[in-house]
């Protein structure tokens, strides 16, 4: 195996993983998303300790009950006179999983009334790290959706443009050009706000990935469309075209192949992309809406000063944009390394 295989390989294993982390949120989030603590708004991230007050080790971490300050409402100390030891998979709050098996048992938690926050709580008391979880089924399985969908348009649209060319290839490269030729951010924003706002969650997501699938075709449509006609003028085309192949077989079995490497590298570079656009949509209330999470939802409440200014983990669903956007890069410049190989 060659060294760029085996890293397509290892990009796609991390990138495994965290799919497979958000979509088991429900076992790994200490709490609901919704769950709420009134009593504890923007409380900080909890620390986890290993020596008490009198400074003996102890092998299984432990927290200490978050006190609010008299007269703060977002301010708190630690209650040092009881720990509360970190317990695993014990039962809490019921989840599904994939919609179909449920279960209550959670990785980790504490007992009440102490609480575990691992990267602090919003305005309402929430959880973020559980929403964070619960927030990246929706944003990063939407950008997924939207890039699958968009390929399977851009796909379907430059095959028959550069297959057949004529009238066809010219209706299709007009309509894909002035696709490009507007902003696709406005246009998303246009497309969205002429359509419901105030629609159920289900429904909301799917009316998102479909936006942003069709609003994207035309990139990938081009870019297909150059390789299908590269591809339709080789020898062996033209041979099995000779032998009286139809077109549906020389598109199948001959032309369309050619465009894996292509279609798998848009695939990674879209991704990201598509992952973005749903976040910026929600971020503006376009999206899937409170109380169900996404990364974009969760950003909004950065627009208010007190929280741009005091409340840092708030900020947490935007960077955990980076490392998600660097995996798809490093497996987009992997695939793209590996194909450029297997072509020579």
């Amino acid at each position: 195996m060659s060294g760029a295989a085996r890293r397509v390989g290892a990009w796609l294993g991390l990138l495994g993983a965290l799919y497979a982390a958000v979509l088991l949120a429900g076992p790994i989030a200490p709490y609901a998303p919704n769950e709420q603590n009134r009593n504890a708004p923007f409380a900080p991230p909890t620390r986890l300790h290993f020596f008490d007050t009198t400074g003996q080790f102890h092998l299984r971490p432990f927290v200490y009950q978050l006190v609010g300050r008299s007269g703060r409402f977002d301010e708190y100390d630690e209650d040092r006179t009881r720990r509360y030891p970190v317990r695993f998979l014990i039962h809490g709050a019921p989840y599904t999983i994939a919609g179909i098996f449920n279960a209550d048992r959670h990785l980790l938690a504490v007992d009440a009334p102490a609480k575990i926050f691992l990267f602090g709580s919003d305005q309402f008391g929430r959880d973020v790290f559980s929403r964070l979880l619960f927030g990246g089924q929706v944003s990063l399985v939407a950008g997924l959706l939207a890039t699958s969908l968009a390929l399977t348009l851009g796909l379907t649209m430059g095959g028959l443009a550069g297959f057949y060319g004529g009238w066809a290839d010219d209706a299709v490269m007009r309509a894909a050009e002035l696709m490009l030729a507007l902003p696709w951010l406005y246009l998303l924003f246009a497309v969205r706000s002429i359509l419901p706002l105030h629609l159920a969650p289900t429904r909301a997501f799917l009316l998102i990935v479909a936006v942003i699938g069709i609003v994207g075709w035309a990139r990938p449509a081009r870019l297909i469309r150059g390789v299908v006609l590269s591809a339709k003028r080789r020898e062996h085309v033209l041979a099995a075209r000779a032998f009286g192949a139809t077109d549906i077989y020389l598109l199948r079995r001959h032309v369309l192949p050619q465009t894996a490497g292509l279609v798998l590298t848009q695939l990674a570079l879209l991704v990201p992309q598509y992952i973005l656009a749903e976040v910026t949509l929600s971020f503006f209330g376009l999206g899937v809406g409170e109380p169900v999470p996404s990364w974009g939802t969760m950003l909004a409440a950065a627009q208010r000063y007190d929280v741009l200014t005091s409340y840092w983990w708030m900020f947490l669903p935007g960077i955990a944009l980076a490392p998600v956007f660097l995996l798809y890069y490093a497996l987009a410049n992997a695939v793209y390394q590996q194909m450029a190989r297997l072509s020579h």
